[in-house]
């Protein structure tokens, strides 16, 4: 019966049929070592030219790197090997000598590596980040079933802006104007208002000409909205949900981190509740840092979050910014209408923003107000409007991104290896 490399364990002392695929070869004369991996690990098989045909031995000697195969072996315990199992081949058949492979066991540049992209996430350690990807994955979208949020699918293309900028990736949708969303959230207030609390994941766009480590074009956003529910119990679910992630990440991809060589020991400081500062503390805290010319009211970049981070050993809040550095739709605090309630929650090592979230505005004549403000026009928004006008409540609301998410957690320079297919300023291909 065909088995998996992650099923051995239960298959000691058994013959066992595998599909794979040779990630790499040695011989020394008389034994053969069989380094395959199926997609769900790696085992090295141990071949003895003694102990099988030479028909098997002849074809064992013609396999290339990333040729297919069904192996037959036992599998046995093994303390040394990575997995701690190898198998003991007995017989195998080549479904394809594969041609020359062109990622060879040396170092490629990272154009190189891109331009191959489609055979590059077949190596361990890119197997490794999508491994986690997908766990993170799992793992929030099981965080927000539980505590009942239902998934409603925002559409990708929309009428306008979701926060007003021009960063948006143009398209005719027949005869009207129709762009790639870079938010389902406006939709997610709808919905929340259908069905309380609610979550999107989906892929947004932004056309923003940047080339930092921090942005792709395409990218993946979690995004929940919630009715009843305030800026300070909206703080609560995301340090609860952050936390579970990485959590199940330890858990379940222990294997996966040390084959990225991830410092476990700071992710296992994660634990809720995070630290908060305000806008203004922040402020503060740069100016004692050196960074002098920051001045109230300006958006902090990728060294002031960095700096910020630096001061605390887990995810930090940011809360309160100017009113007039944030989205129109976000609710300002009552008590100092200048400030917005709201946070950007700052990952440590340098990572930067990974959730930001809001209270959004409740009242019909601030919103109206907000629009006038931003000169957004009415025709698109019309029915974000009407959400106020039939039957409006306190809502809050964030959006987590994938990507960033996976880089930190991973450990990784830049975002391009956590997606599968990354789209940067100049990347469309593979």
């Amino acid at each position: 019966m065909l088995t998996t490399i992650k099923e051995a364990a239960a298959h000691v002392g058994q013959e066992v049929k595998l599909g794979a695929w040779l990630y790499n070869k040695r011989s020394s004369g008389k034994i053969m070592f069989l380094q395959l991996r199926d997609g769900t690990g790696f085992i090295q098989g141990v071949l003895l030219k003694n102990q099988v045909s030479p028909e098997i031995w002849e074809d064992a000697k013609k396999l290339t790197q990333e040729s297919s195969l069904y192996v037959w072996g036992v599998v046995r315990q093994d303390e040394r090997a990575p997995s701690g199992f190898e198998l003991d081949v007995t017989k195998i058949e080549v479904i394809q000598v594969a041609d020359e492979y062109p990622i060879a066991k040396k170092e490629h540049g990272v154009d190189f590596l891109m331009d191959h992209r489609h055979l590059w996430i077949r190596s361990p350690k890119q197997r490794a980040i999508l491994n986690i990807r997908a766990e993170i994955i799992r793992a929030v979208q099981a965080f927000l079933d539980k505590h009942g949020f239902t998934r409603v699918d925002p559409p990708i293309l929309t009428p306008s802006s979701c926060e007003g900028t021009t960063n948006l990736f143009h398209t005719k949708y027949f005869d009207e104007d129709a762009y790639l969303t870079q938010s389902g959230q406006l939709y997610m207030e709808a919905a929340a208002m259908a069905l309380r609390k609610v979550y999107s994941f989906g892929p947004t766009f932004r056309a923003e000409k940047s080339k930092t480590r921090r942005h792709l074009i395409e990218f993946w956003m979690i995004e929940p909205e919630m009715a009843f529910v305030d800026h300070e119990e909206s703080l609560k679910i995301q340090e609860q949900l952050l936390a579970h992630v990485v959590q199940s990440v330890l858990d379940h991809c222990q294997a996966e981190l040390k084959t990225l060589d991830r410092d476990i020991s700071a992710l296992e400081k994660v634990k809720a509740p995070f630290p908060r500062i305000t806008y203004d503390e922040a402020v503060e805290l740069l100016h004692k840092e050196g960074f002098a010319d920051f001045k109230w009211g300006d958006d902090f970049g990728a060294p002031h979050e960095t700096k910020i981070a630096e001061s605390f050993d887990r995810p930090v809040f940011i809360t309160h910014y100017p009113t007039e550095v944030k989205a129109f739709y976000m609710k300002p605090d009552p008590n100092r209408p200048e400030v917005v309630l709201c946070a950007d929650l700052i990952a440590p090592e340098g990572y930067g923003e990974i959730i930001g979230g809001s209270q959004r505005i409740d009242d019909p004549e601030l919103l109206e107000k907000r629009y006038e403000a931003h000169n957004l026009p009415r025709e698109a928004y019309q029915w974000y409007l009407d959400l106020r006008k039939y039957g409006t409540v306190p809502h809050s609301g964030f959006g987590l991104g994938l990507e960033r998410t996976v880089a930190w957690i991973c450990g990784l320079d830049h975002v391009r290896e956590t997606i599968p297919f990354p789209r940067m300023l100049n990347r469309l291909y593979p």
